[in-house]
């Protein structure tokens, strides 16, 4: 890292062009942040979660840019490392979070999978020779001895008698991490602020939107004189319109063609029908932190990949009382919310533009306020476009759906760094977030790594 920072400071920014200084600004930070990430905030020390082998293999597996034999052999390759791996990963450990040894035993039994019978189906297939599909096997199986190792490490020796560090990484950490990840002009301190005041600016647009609902949906009944019960009871009458449990993940599948349909209708900009969208349940191997949909997009190099729209299902652990909470929070006018900011014309589509950069360091290296920054400005071009016919009720869906970006600004600064509980974490989401309390505990997890 100090050599590629010489080098870089080697070249004058005002000889570059400004596609090359921007360039050169995205290269200084991801090496600075590095640096940083390996020396001084050292979580590789004290979370167990970073050493997940079935993540970076299903990758493999299921990319584009090479054969499948091709894609095998650096499984392979990869595979045969694995026993040092997690032998690195257990020496690593010092210090650790309950909450992160918590997650790294999940998503690696949840990794266990991507050893099963995909990749063996995937090896039977494939061009290999005889003796490459035997050696391979032998890697596979060496694999999950080493992944059920280290669960067992896990459980044994780090979650039974020893002192746990907290996740909350305090004031000067988190105002360092939050320069490096999101290269804003703005300080950490000054976006809590600003989140602060569009809190304000958004609750005034709901209580007006949800004055004119009352008498539609609550006819009859005495107007709340407080704004935020008049608001939530208007939002309880809405939510009561969502998917059914088992079938969340197919009413997802169903809403992507007609977000297609209205970008392309109202030319809102290019779709590229040659870049697949899958939607897919969260592999479970990434699961558990909270996230209950992501993108999974291929980079410059593989470009005719699927991307995956990965939609977590509902644990079968929960009572109907808690799936209910979580269906309510994606009933139907959110999920379609949802749907535009991860899919289209959300991250999704803006990641298949960044394909075509010429620039493969604006591809690789994005700036991650203007990728989130984009989905959420998607959600209000479609509708000021007129998706959802300009109703009152997408509106005041839209505005408990911003309050949840603006408010997860706060949360995290809260909780980093003024040692914000659990329990006031939810009563701020449940409150004047207007969360229910199933999503409020998912962010809760969420804002802990």
């Amino acid at each position: 890292v100090t050599k590629n920072l010489g080098a870089l400071a080697g070249f004058g920014l005002d000889s570059l062009s400004a596609g090359n200084q921007i360039d050169w600004r995205l290269l200084n930070n991801e090496l600075r942040s590095q640096r940083w990430y390996a020396d001084t905030l050292r979580s590789w020390q004290w979370n167990p979660a970073t050493y997940n082998l079935g993540a970076s293999v299903g990758d493999l597996l299921n990319g584009r840019h090479y054969p499948l034999a091709r894609r095998l052999r650096n499984i392979s390759d990869k595979l045969a490392q694995a026993p040092a791996y997690y032998a690195a990963a257990k020496a690593n450990i010092t210090g650790p979070t309950r909450e992160h040894a918590e997650l790294a035993v999940q998503q690696n039994e949840g990794g266990l999978a991507v050893f099963g019978p995909a990749l063996a189906d995937s090896v039977r297939k494939s061009s290999l020779s005889d003796a490459e599909k035997q050696l391979l096997t032998q890697r596979i199986a060496g694999a999950q001895r080493a992944v059920q190792g280290y669960i067992d490490f896990l459980k044994k020796d780090v979650l039974t008698g020893r002192e746990f560090r907290s996740f909350r990484i305090g004031q000067a950490l988190f105002d360092r991490k939050f320069a490096l990840d999101i290269q804003s002009r703005y300080s950490a301190g000054q976006v809590l602020a600003l989140a602060q005041q569009h809190k304000a600016d958004l609750l005034h647009d709901m209580g007006r939107r949800a004055a004119r609902l009352f008498p539609k949906y609550c006819a009859g009944q005495p107007v709340p004189k407080d704004t935020l019960v008049l608001i939530r009871q208007v939002i309880n009458k809405l939510t009561l319109k969502h998917a059914p449990r088992e079938g969340f993940a197919d009413a997802v599948k169903r809403q992507i063609p007609t977000l297609t349909k209205f970008v392309n209708d109202h030319q809102l900009l290019t779709q590229d029908p040659s870049k697949p969208l899958v939607v897919r349940e969260t592999p479970a191997y990434m699961r558990g932190s909270g996230a209950g949909a992501s993108v999974s997009a291929p980079g410059p190099y593989d470009k005719q990949a699927n991307t995956y729209y990965n939609v977590e299902p509902l644990p079968p652990t929960w009572t109907a009382a808690q799936a209910e909470s979580y269906l309510r929070e994606y009933n139907d006018y959110t999920l379609q919310i949802l749907n535009i900011h991860e899919a289209i014309p959300g991250h999704y589509t803006q990641l298949v533009y960044a394909n075509r950069s010429p620039s493969l360091v604006k591809s690789i290296f994005g700036n991650g306020a203007m990728i989130e920054g984009w989905a959420v400005y998607a959600e209000r071009m479609m509708l000021e476009a007129g998706y959802g016919q300009n109703s009152d009720e997408i509106w005041l869906l839209w505005d408990k759906w911003n309050m949840r970006s603006t408010l997860n600004a706060v949360i995290d600064n809260l909780i980093q760094t003024q040692h914000a509980s659990e329990q006031d974490v939810v009563a701020l989401l449940t409150g004047a977030g207007f969360q229910e309390e199933a999503e409020a505990r998912n962010k809760w997890h969420l804002a802990q790594g």
